[in-house]
């Protein structure tokens, strides 16, 4: 009997997939990963990894009748994802802090503990991801709901963890899922999805930075022409492409187009200057190989329609994907995933041009 270790977030998602690998004749074992000391109660948004959460999973892993652990990995959460999102901020950029999770916490590392510590063949999750074999390859494809897809959040994971993930709900929609955890009287069959970013709390970061008492450096909010329109609250409050919340006055609407950490100013203009015909990635993760490449697409933040790639240059740092049309800028700090068809080829992090 092959051994899959479950990520059992107390979610319905995570949980269907364990019942799921559980009438599959899996010998299935769940894992749940504390990262914070959040209480759910306190809180006014829907966010994951709460204390509530974990009561949750054990109440699933209980109703399942499977082994279930409790890991408390909180310093290495705060180390890989929540200092890497604040310095990122500070540092100008937009980071993507469930990428980076998924890498080296939540799917890169739990793999490995759970292929060395527990002995387990394989770690599955509730992502909406599906997976298949190419020239002898596994790789990751889109879910069968593309609305849930989550590919996305997976480009930066090693290839040599991706052999091992297995994904249940994959060829399911998220309205079936949720019918199968209610048929089958799982616990949290009602429960609501989250949405937020788990550590911030629903906060935006400006919140986020000062509710950690981390000043926010207020400075100018300059035109691409040189002229300053105003005052910024802080650079973590703005990311490319943002028109809402500048409070400057112009005659024609205005876009955030850069951060210069710098000197603190947020640069602003028209809308053409937004435009561009290529990005720069670096600290590229490659999950298939680039001779295997053919017709290619990029996707620069989660829910993005693919852009079409025309032609792309490669370097020992860095990959510049060229556009086939200009297509507004992406947030440095940001991941891009490639993909040919539903196929993820790779993913890295978006470069300031």
């Amino acid at each position: 009997m092959k051994k899959v270790v479950v990520g059992l977030s107390g979610g319905v998602d995570s949980s269907t997939a364990a019942f799921l690998l559980k009438e599959q004749g899996y010998e299935v074992v769940g894992i749940t990963l504390k990262l914070s000391e959040l209480d759910e109660c306190s809180l006014d948004k829907q966010v994951c990894c709460s204390t509530k959460d974990i009561l949750d999973a054990k109440k699933v892993a209980s109703f399942l009748g499977i082994q279930h652990y409790v890991i408390d990995w909180q310093d290495i959460f705060k180390d890989k994802v929540i200092d890497y999102f604040i310095k990122g901020y500070q540092s100008g950029l937009t980071p993507n802090p469930c990428s980076i999770c998924n890498k080296d916490v939540k799917t890169g590392l739990l793999a490995k503990y759970a292929k060395k510590v527990l002995k387990a063949d394989f770690l599955a999750t509730g992502h909406y991801i599906k997976t298949d074999i190419l020239d002898g390859l596994k790789v990751i494809k889109r879910g069968k709901d593309i609305q849930k897809d989550q590919s996305y959040f997976l480009a930066l994971v090693e290839r040599e963890v991706i052999d091992m993930l297995i994904f249940p709900l994959g060829e399911y929609i998220k309205e079936e899922v949720r019918k199968i955890a209610e048929k089958s009287k799982i616990p949290v069959s009602q429960k609501l999805e989250s949405f937020e970013i788990c550590f911030t709390a629903g906060k935006t970061p400006q919140e986020y930075f000062k509710s950690l008492n981390i000043p926010l450096k207020e400075g100018y909010i300059v035109h691409v022409s040189g002229k300053v329109l105003g005052k910024h609250k802080g650079l973590e409050s703005y990311t490319i492409g943002q028109r809402k919340g500048l409070n400057v006055s112009w005659k024609e609407p205005l876009y955030v187009l850069d951060k210069n950490p710098e000197n603190n100013t947020v640069i602003v203009g028209e809308k053409e200057y937004l435009l561009t015909d290529k990005v720069v990635v670096t600290d590229f993760n490659f999950l298939v190989p680039i001779e295997k490449w053919e017709k290619i697409m990029i996707q620069g933040r989660y829910k993005q329609n693919p852009v079409e790639v025309k032609s792309f240059d490669i370097n020992e740092k860095s990959i510049t994907f060229h556009f086939k049309q200009k297509q507004q800028k992406f947030a440095p700090g940001q991941i891009l995933a490639v993909y040919q068809d539903d196929i993820l080829l790779g993913g890295g992090i978006i470069q300031k041009l």
